[in-house]
């Protein structure tokens, strides 16, 4: 499909509706037209219905949930018998699928919206087959692991997908679940593939569809993948130019491949349109999107040695006391937007003197957040040569692991243990015990790279296979260090750190054709630097 074509697509089939609520830089105000996509779920209710069913499924393919949620409520005062606006209140309380399971208050609001559904029957077979899938999700939900029925569902939609093979909305719906329910260690991307199978037709037949195009990026969000995702990272943003995640989310493949300008224009982009929901509100209030975005933006200012201009949203992120909804994105933004500053910058004792902040936020709900900031300060005051303040945070991570392992939030358990490695690696370094120190960071590095990036990050707060380049540029062994430094880069493109290590490294072992290379690779990173970064081993 060429670009022109794109473009007559998109005005030709562009869902545009009035909604009068609607509040965004990009998503219009009052009396304007919002813009969507386009979705057609054909559901057994009245044509009133029927319209506004298609716009709160367009919303729930953004993951725009509120709005959502509204509409499916709408969606009842057109007819009050369509058992479908029951089901969409049902599944909207999966939240993002891809970043945390429902609370155990989300779960029962949606086992009753489905159970109202059932109430009033199925108008045909299709939709029966529709609740019976969703019904997999609920079954048990406060004896059975959330992955166990999230599995399950993905199995049951594929059936409802074989079933119906014309049926749209059951093929996308099936991709997504393939997706969510992924298992990061498979480097096969056997789900992964298989969704983009399914994605990538729908997508030649329905190019301004606003969840073929969302899910196909998520399908791609993994380093060997992210090429293929760009062509739908490029476009999603003009299909639903009203959302804040539509804005935000090509740069799940921007931050893949180092696209550090279209990541940061990207994310302001879905700031502003974040920011506009709360235009009612007071000026200490934050959105999680808001959050969500600035992360990825420090992330990108940060790699282009723009630090002042990610100091602006670090000091942003540090005044917020409140957030619209406290949530795992907005907990996680809190904690890593401080810590890449002091991180990416090799500003140690920054990291060591880290705080969770604001401090009346429920961390005791998301330990996985926290063990961010533990992690970064806890290395912080290792390579400040604190050992004793490090070994409390070691501590620290280790309870936090455990708080997770018992709340079966696996994969980050998984990422507590090489961030308590590498902690314990650099406090061997500080001990002077060499040998030591570069086993537990090679073993950090390993564990790291068996797994991947959660898909709510920009990427790790510093990858450990760097940590372990620079340790041994530390300890004397240049060589070994850009071997290590070449590799970090393979998974985490053109991160700054990276190229930096790897061009003293470089020089420093005589490789002049290489030092050449990668100071050239930084000199055009850091083309429009607006500081000095300081250089730190």
């Amino acid at each position: 499909m060429n670009k022109a074509t794109g473009r007559a697509g998109m005005l030709a089939f562009m869902l545009v509706v009035t909604h009068a609520g609607a509040q965004s830089e990009h998503a219009p105000h009052s009396g304007e037209l919002e813009q969507l996509g386009t979705v057609n779920f054909p559901v057994s209710c009245t044509p009133a219905a029927q319209q506004e069913f298609n716009r709160a499924m367009a919303l729930f393919h953004s993951f725009w949930f509120d709005p959502a949620k509204q509409s499916f409520a709408a969606v009842l005062k057109h007819d009050p018998d369509c058992t479908m606006a029951h089901w969409g209140i049902s599944i909207m309380s999966m939240g993002n699928p891809f970043a945390w399971p429902p609370s155990p208050a989300a779960l029962e609001a949606g086992a009753t919206a489905l159970a109202d559904a059932q109430r009033l029957e199925a108008k045909s077979p299709r939709e029966r087959d529709y609740l019976s899938a969703l019904a997999t999700f609920f079954k048990d939900a406060d004896t059975t692991e959330h992955r166990t029925r999230a599995q399950a569902f993905e199995r049951s939609m594929g059936q409802v997908a074989a079933r119906y093979p014309q049926d749209t909305e059951a093929q996308v719906l099936h991709a997504l679940l393939l997706s969510v329910t992924a298992q990061p260690t498979d480097k096969t991307f056997a789900n992964q593939l298989k969704a983009a199978s399914i994605l990538e037709p729908l997508y030649e037949q329905y190019p301004q569809h606003p969840g073929i195009a969302h899910y196909l990026i998520h399908t791609y969000d993994y380093a060997s993948l992210a090429e293929k995702g760009l062509p739908f990272a490029r476009t999603y943003a003009q299909i639903a130019p009203s959302v804040p995640h539509a804005l935000h989310m090509p740069s799940h493949v921007f931050s893949r491949v180092g696209l550090w300008p279209e990541m940061v224009e990207s994310n302001h982009a879905s700031y502003l349109a974040a920011q506009a929901e709360l235009s009612q509100t007071t000026l200490d209030i934050g959105t999680y999107d808001a959050l969500h975005a600035m992360d990825y933006m420090v992330f990108g200012h940060l790699q282009r040695a723009q630090d002042n201009a990610a100091k602006q949203w670090v000091d942003e992120a540090a005044s917020i006391r409140k957030v619209n909804v406290e949530n795992f994105v907005a907990a996680y933004a809190f904690a890593a937007i401080p810590a890449r500053y002091a991180l990416e910058r090799g500003d140690w004792q920054q990291a060591a003197a880290l705080q969770l902040t604001p401090p009346d936020l429920a961390w005791n709900k998301f330990p996985q957040a926290e063990a961010i900031l533990v992690f970064a300060r806890g290395l912080g005051a290792a390579r400040s040569g604190d050992v004793a303040a490090a070994a409390r945070d070691v501590q620290r991570l280790q309870a936090l692991q455990a708080a997770m392992q018992q709340a079966n939030i696996d994969y980050w358990a998984g990422q507590a243990e090489f961030q308590i490695k590498a902690i314990n690696a650099w406090i061997a370094y500080a001990e002077q015990k060499s040998d030591e120190a570069l086993r537990l960071m090679r073993e950090a590095a390993e564990l790291e790279e068996a797994s991947d990036k959660h898909p709510v990050t920009p990427g790790n707060v510093v990858p450990c296979r760097e940590l372990l380049g620079e340790m041994l540029a530390a300890l004397g062994q240049p060589a070994e260090a850009l071997g290590e430094f070449e590799r970090s880069l393979q998974r985490d493109p053109k991160r700054l750190r990276a190229l930096q290590g790897a061009a003293r490294s470089a020089k420093a072992a005589g490789n002049a054709e290489a030092a050449t290379r990668y100071e050239d690779k930084v000199r055009a990173q850091t083309a429009q630097a607006d500081s000095e970064r300081v250089s730190a081993g």
